[in-house]
């Protein structure tokens, strides 16, 4: 059986649904997985295909994922098409709760086995909050979900680059105290799980990023990386990971140090996303490392001024709808 793989639309009002449509345009996905969109075709798709050139696509519109049926599109109804007015750039109330209900019908289908991953379009943090999801981002609401100790790994893929965040959606001003040696050691712990039994790679190579700039310089700069960061990669490197570092993370990127490892991890949200979106912002992929189900995102937001006027780039998503497809696979391989 192919893999089946839910998709949310995320905030109706961004490039979600457009990026979502161009993907699901290529018949050839079909060979690879079972895509099942979560929300009604007709509230995403109506306005498309605003390219010409291209036909309507054709989905199979049901109740409950238990219906779905492999070489199809399927689409799951989780909300009436009534309470929707929708116009692209706009977000509201009404597309923050399309939102919401649409993760939260595909997180009820993935406990229940109905599903093999999950794929989510780019939601607005703040206009999804409300019953049910009151979390920063997807990640945590996941971790809510799925992790018996409420955590998880941001991991941004793109080809053999892969950059995993230590920290996530917290103020910066916070990370310092958020960084703790069982904190960090339980990140290091679950990439190179996830590197081993995802991305197939038996004896993994991990550089950790220092949390100050030139890396502390010897504890001129700061103390973090002589009494955190170094006691901790010791240990691994003792029990016989190939952890390395710490690395400035500036001279790492800037010299592509990168290119000799098969993952960094970085203490900080922005210290890994802003060189890996640098680096490969239109195909870079989100995954979220140390759950037992698969998901995947682009690595960009909503653009909500890009909505509409079929510009956006759908790069990205359909490189998370296949690399979904892989870990799949890659997981099963390895049980």
């Amino acid at each position: 059986m192919l893999p089946r793989i839910a998709i949310t639309p995320g905030d109706l009002a961004g490039i979600g649904p457009e990026i979502i449509y161009r993907t699901l345009q290529d018949s050839r996905l079909l060979r690879f997985c079972t895509p099942v969109l979560y929300g009604t075709a007709a509230t995403l798709f109506d306005e498309f295909p605003q390219d010409k050139q291209h036909a309507p696509l054709a989905f199979r519109q049901v109740r409950e994922a238990a219906d779905i049926v492999e070489g199809k599109i399927n689409a799951v109804t989780c909300w009436d098409d009534e309470d929707f007015v929708l116009t692209p750039g706009e977000p509201t109330e009404a597309s923050g709760r399309a939102a919401r209900l649409a993760l939260l019908a595909a997180v009820r289908d993935l406990k229940a086995g109905l599903l093999d991953g999950l794929v989510t379009a780019p939601i607005s943090k703040d206009n999804t909050q409300g019953e049910g999801f009151n979390f920063p981002g997807h990640t945590e609401f996941l971790a809510h979900h799925f992790s018996k100790h409420n955590d998880s790994l941001m991991l941004l893929v793109a080809e053999d680059l892969r950059v995993a965040t230590a920290t996530g959606h917290i103020p910066l001003k916070d990370v310092p105290a958020r960084l703790t040696p069982e904190v960090l050691s339980g990140k290091l712990r679950m990439l190179l799980h996830s590197l081993r039994h995802d991305f197939g790679i038996a004896k993994p190579r991990v550089a950790v990023l220092g949390l100050n700039p030139h890396a502390g310089e010897n504890g001129l700069l700061g103390r973090e990386e002589q009494d955190l960061v170094q006691p901790v990669i010791q240990q691994f490197l003792q029990e016989g990971h190939l952890v390395y570092g710490p690395y400035p993370a500036d001279g790492f990127f800037g010299t592509r140090q990168y290119q000799q490892f098969d993952a960094t991890l970085a203490l900080y949200h922005d210290q890994g996303l802003i060189p890996f979106k640098t680096l490969a912002f239109e195909r870079g992929v989100n995954y979220t490392a140390g759950l037992p189900v698969i998901r995947t995102s682009p690595d960009h937001g909503t653009a909500y001024g890009l909505a509409g006027k079929f510009a956006a780039d759908p790069t990205s998503f359909r490189e998370a709808l296949y690399l979904a497809c892989d870990l799949i696979k890659n997981r099963a391989a390895a049980q």
